[in-house]
């Protein structure tokens, strides 16, 4: 109650200090304005000397505010006394109540310390969780690049420089981004150059490394290569020869595919490296620096490749190893070509084909003219075949070449020429110019395989008998055939027509005709120690050889498949050969057996001063029956000639015997003529008389140009009356024959002695 009216009093007092309820307070807005007017008024009353009033107006004020507070309280009390009444009569319950809060306040305490404590441990663990949520986000987003980083670093441990550039780019635009400005990511982000730096420079390092090993291994690639063409062409041509309709299949083979047991390209070289540094040099965005190194530095291994050794020339295997790499070096490039886009184009090889092109031509035909051996210019030529077909077969044109083997074929000949020049005069050398003599029917029919001998005569004599010609015959006639097959052989797998295969042959053997073996058989025919027998032999050799020209031709035409009928078809010249061969023999046999004639007559002694004998006729003359002996034996040896050769031997050895007899009566030297030496003379021409019947009889023939005894010395007198006559009429003196009734001139026994300007005497008596 004390409080309550401590209160009551006290709040009067406190109310009274407040300002009086008619004092009106400035509002905010015009708080300025009325301190500014409360100041002035200070003012004016300081200055007015009027603060005596003032007070007494402030006091005046005070009271009347009191007043009217007191009515207020009072007016208020009852109330307030009732709510003061009331306030007491609820103090008990207030007061349970403020135990009850209190109890309840320090149960809520008690209570409230738990939960406090939960709330601060809730409120730690969520910071905790707030945490950790902020930790894995940022964790999500650094994992990633710590992760790519060492997967980085594993890709360039393991030198896969590819995938590693393409880690390095997602690193750098999508996974350093997202972590945040982290030290660690500054590191990583200062690294990534000096990578890409080091990825570049490991990938041209293994470039270079390819290039040296694809330059290593092109002779083996090449190698391959050409052999998987070969095998194929040999299954072409196997299964074309046992069906034509088995071949239609195999056009479907690719060439550059290989078999199962035949390694590619990519089997000998990791073509890796070059995909790699193409792969890397693209996504560095230098992929045109790339194809500039590239192309530049094979085309420097192109040069090295295309460039001959200098003893290339001398073995087989060295042109093998030329087109080995050459081949090997354009497989790759193929093999680039189609595994790549765009490294290098169909274009940039088709241009280096041609640089190489002319090149192997160039080099080719150099080399090949130091070759004197037709073996490996055949062999050359199955080579360059192989080549040329190999690289058309990855579609490089390959005419050039053609065109260059059909050059070649030219010297080619002009080997076999040669070759067959020294077979031939081996032949000649080793041939013993006699009949071949055959006891057996398998001798015959081995001679008859190896010459178209078509004698019905010959066949019907028994054994043993001999073949008319000797070995010469078959020998040249089997060489003649060893030579066409050697042109056949040549002009194989040219892509020439069969039309085209046989002019060539035709060409070639006419050349091998008409020059290496007109040339032998004219060294055959000359040769110094070559008789008569061998010259017959050589004309029955000439006859049988160019017998056999029509058989040349059925050959040619059989193993070309083209008639012998066809149009502009190249005649052989076999036949004008053999028969120009054989008019020389026939002309040395002349021109011998004149000279064997002449060495006998040089034996010739007449005794010009001899006296007439006094026994009748004398004999014939030595030399005259060892010549007389000599024909015999030697004509005896033209019976297998044709009867005009013999025939015409026969009348050139009478002529020639005739005309050298003249020439002995009509020498310069003989200055006197007894009609003993005449009578010798005439004896002696007796005696070619009767040999001159016996040949006549022995080869058919008739002299009807005047070689009998009475003709002989009819020719003899005539000419020796002509010649004396002659001289006399040089020397202006007259010579006047007796009578003239025989075929024999008679002239009177007289002795006319000419005595020329010079007191030489010539004496004929007559």
């Amino acid at each position: 109650m004390d409080t309550f009216a401590r209160t009551v009093v006290i709040w009067p007092l406190q109310r009274q200090v407040s300002p009086p309820s008619d004092l009106r307070f400035p509002s905010p807005c015009g708080l300025c304005a009325s301190r500014a007017s409360k100041k002035s008024c200070r003012w004016s009353v300081y200055d007015g000397q009027e603060h005596g009033l003032f007070m007494e107006k402030l006091d005046a004020r005070i009271r009347n505010h009191d007043r009217e507070i007191e009515k207020m309280c009072n007016h208020h009390f009852q109330g307030f006394v009732d709510s003061i009444t009331e306030l007491l009569k609820v103090r008990g319950e207030a007061q349970k109540l403020k135990s009850q809060v209190t109890e309840t306040n320090r149960r809520l305490q008690d209570d409230g310390k738990d939960l406090t404590r939960s709330m601060e441990e809730l409120q730690q663990c969520r910071v905790q969780q707030r945490n950790i949520a902020t930790t894995i986000d940022k964790l999500t987003h650094c994992l990633p690049v710590l992760e790519m980083y060492g997967r980085l670093q594993e890709q360039m441990k393991a030198k896969r420089y590819y995938p590693a550039l393409r880690t390095l780019e997602q690193l750098e635009q999508t996974c350093l981004p997202r972590a945040g400005q982290y030290r660690f990511c500054s590191i990583m982000a200062e690294n990534i150059p000096r990578l890409r730096t080091q990825i570049r420079d490991t990938a041209m390092t293994q470039l270079r490394d390819f290039l040296e090993s694809i330059r290593k291994h092109s002779d083996k690639i090449g190698e391959t290569a050409m052999k998987q063409v070969k095998k194929s062409t040999v299954i072409l041509k196997i299964r074309s020869n046992v069906s034509l309709d088995c071949a239609a299949p195999l056009k479907s083979l690719r060439l550059n595919s290989p078999g199962p047991d035949v390694p590619g390209a990519h089997d000998l070289v990791d073509f890796s490296p070059v995909y790699r540094c193409l792969h890397i040099y693209t996504v560095l965005g230098l992929r045109d620096v790339f194809e500039n190194y590239y192309r530049k530095q094979r085309r420097k291994q192109a040069r090295l490749v295309l460039q001959p050794h200098s003893n290339m020339h001398e073995t087989l295997e060295g042109y093998r190893r030329y087109f080995n790499q050459i081949v090997g070096f354009f497989v790759v490039e193929d093999h680039v070509l189609h595994t790549t886009q765009g490294l290098v184009n169909r274009a940039y090889v088709e241009e280096l084909w041609e640089l190489a092109l002319s090149k192997i031509v160039a080099a080719l035909r150099t080399h090949s003219s130091y070759c004197d051996d037709p073996d490996l210019i055949l062999d050359l030529k199955n080579l360059i075949v192989l080549f040329a077909d190999t690289l058309q077969g990855y579609g490089f044109p390959v005419s050039q070449l053609f065109d260059m083997l059909l050059e070649m074929r030219e010297q080619y000949g002009e080997i076999l020429l040669k070759r067959w020049n020294i077979t031939f005069r081996q032949v000649l050398d080793q041939d013993n110019y006699s009949p071949i003599p055959v006891s057996t029917e398998q001798e015959y029919r081995s001679y008859t395989a190896q010459f178209p001998l078509q004698d019905p005569d010959l066949d019907k004599l028994p054994f043993p008998k001999k073949l008319p010609f000797s070995e010469f015959v078959p020998k040249v006639y089997c060489q003649l055939k060893e030579f066409i097959y050697a042109c056949l052989k040549y002009s194989e797998d040219l892509h020439l027509s069969s039309t085209e295969v046989d002019d060539m042959i035709r060409k070639s053997t006419n050349l091998l005709l008409t020059r290496t073996l007109s040339h032998c058989l004219q060294y055959g025919i000359k040769k110094k120690n070559v008789g008569l027998a061998e010259l017959v032999q050589v004309i029955i050799n000439t006859t049988h050889l160019e017998q056999s020209c029509h058989f040349l031709e059925e050959f040619i035409s059989n193993i070309t498949n083209v008639p012998p009928d066809t149009v502009n078809a190249t005649k052989l010249y076999g036949t004008s050969t053999f028969k120009d061969a054989r008019h020389a023999a026939e002309a040395e046999i002349y021109t011998s057996l004149n000279a064997k004639i002449d060495q006998f007559l040089q034996l010739a002694d007449y005794d010009w001063t001899a006296p007439v004998p006094a026994g009748g006729a004398p004999a014939a003359s030595d030399y005259l029956v060892d010549l007389i002996a000599f024909l015999r034996s030697t004509f005896s040896v033209f019976t297998n000639l044709p009867g005009k050769v013999a025939q015409t031997a026969c009348m050139s050895a009478c002529k020639h015997i005739s005309t050298c007899l003249l020439q002995l009566l009509l020498d310069p030297e003989v200055r006197y003529v007894s009609m003993g030496a005449l009578h010798q003379l005439n004896t002696d021409v007796h005696e070619c008389e009767s040999e001159c019947t016996t040949l006549t009889h022995a080869f058919h023939c008739s002299f009807s140009s005047g070689l009998s005894s009475t003709h002989l010395k009819y020719s003899i007198s005539f000419n020796a009356f002509l010649v004396v006559w002659m001289v006399a009429k040089l020397v202006h003196i007259r010579l006047y024959p007796v009578t003239t009734g025989s075929p024999c001139i008679q002239f009177n026994l007289t002795l006319f002695s000419y005595k020329y300007k010079n007191n030489t005497v010539i004496c004929v008596h007559f």
